[in-house]
């Protein structure tokens, strides 16, 4: 398992991650829970990726139990992220990034992770009610008394994040080191803007949904409705082909196609390439794989280990180019943006291409 950098910290992370979403759900409960952490460790990964609302928080408390039920030197090993923001009771401040709503809510991770102090603290969406500056100085405040050693985001957009940085730096206050968003041959839109902003701001990206859902696993079909055996044809709303990520159309089945003819040519399985791909990515940190069995885990985890050649990334890569309009992230908008020391102005050259028609 390769190691990389937290962001612009001193920490070392795996390059893949372990997602809990699944844990405390009937497909795996505590024991299997514990088996996929046990062989996650014992796979070289360190990084475990939960929050306080997975599953009404079941999958931060069963984190939180094997952490109770291992000896110190192998949880030393383990890096514990966790979020807060979404709603956790029917309250008005039940929610939010508010001093008030995370006092309360680290509160909760602590005692149900059973440690003294949470690795990466991530805010897991932006709040439109509470000033950044209010947030920013309670994760600051956080840190300071030991309860936090670092600060990460979620899911927020380019300006957001940047805001957020600028703030933060502007007041000497504990900056963040990460950005969690979806990321994966499907869904490339956080392209646009996301991962620039946190790239500019040295920020490591935590790409979740990896695999799209399962989408980009190989076992969905376009014409063919989904197996009883995946989640998807068990009707759960999370897994399905209109799902909360985003609505599958061609572009998604032009992906499933793309990494299927790689990994048949690459001995790899879907999944592992879709992986691979994204681990390749500039300004990636770690991908984040969960599963519902051990077994779905390791297959995950050999991705780890596959090297994709120049030909395929270049598949792979220009069968997914996200779609953009020409303002303001496709060709008109970007060449307005672009500038270089020598040569034709991009701008200049697209008007006289245009005029030519």
């Amino acid at each position: 398992m390769e190691y990389r950098q937290l962001g612009r910290s001193g920490a070392l992370v795996s390059s893949l991650a372990l997602g809990t979403m699944n844990f405390g759900t009937d497909a795996t409960g505590e024991d299997e829970a514990f088996a996929q952490l046990d062989a996650f460790l014992d796979a070289g990964g360190n990084l475990i990726d939960t929050a306080d609302v997975y599953n009404g928080g079941v999958a931060q408390q069963t984190v939180g139990k094997w952490f109770a039920s291992r000896p110190h030197e192998v949880t030393d090993r383990a890096v514990i992220a966790t979020k807060a923001r979404t709603r956790t009771g029917d309250a008005p401040n039940d929610e939010g990034i508010s001093r008030r709503h995370l006092d309360r809510a680290l509160t909760t991770s602590l005692r149900d992770l059973h440690v003294e102090a949470i690795d990466l603290y991530q805010m897991h969406s932006w709040d439109p009610l509470t000033p950044i500056e209010e947030t920013l100085r309670f994760l600051d405040d956080a840190v300071s008394a030991g309860k936090i050693r670092y600060v990460g985001l979620s899911n927020f957009t380019g300006w957001q994040l940047q805001l957020a940085v600028s703030t933060a730096r502007a007041r000497g206050w504990e900056t963040p080191v990460t950005l969690q968003a979806q990321y994966n041959l499907a869904i490339r839109q956080t392209e646009l803007e996301m991962i620039p902003a946190a790239r500019h701001n040295g920020l490591g990206i935590l790409a979740w949904s990896p695999l799209a859902s399962g989408f980009l696993t190989g076992k969905y079909d376009r014409d063919q409705p989904p197996s009883s055996d995946t989640r998807a044809g068990q009707g759960d709303p999370l897994y399905n082909f209109t799902s909360h990520n985003y609505e599958v159309d061609e572009h998604t089945w032009a992906a499933v196609d793309a990494v299927r003819d790689v990994a048949a040519k690459a001995d790899a399985t879907p999944a592992q390439v879709a992986l691979a791909w994204v681990l390749s990515q500039p300004g990636v940190t770690t991908a984040i794989v969960g599963a519902r069995t051990s077994d779905q885990l390791r297959s995950s985890l050999a991705a780890a280990d596959l090297t994709l050649g120049q030909d395929a990334m270049d598949t792979l890569t220009q069968a997914t180019m996200p779609a953009a309009a020409a303002y303001p992230y496709g060709p008109f908008g970007t060449a307005q943006r672009s500038r270089t020391a020598n040569g034709p102005e991009a701008l200049s050259q697209l008007i006289k291409a245009y005029a030519r028609g």
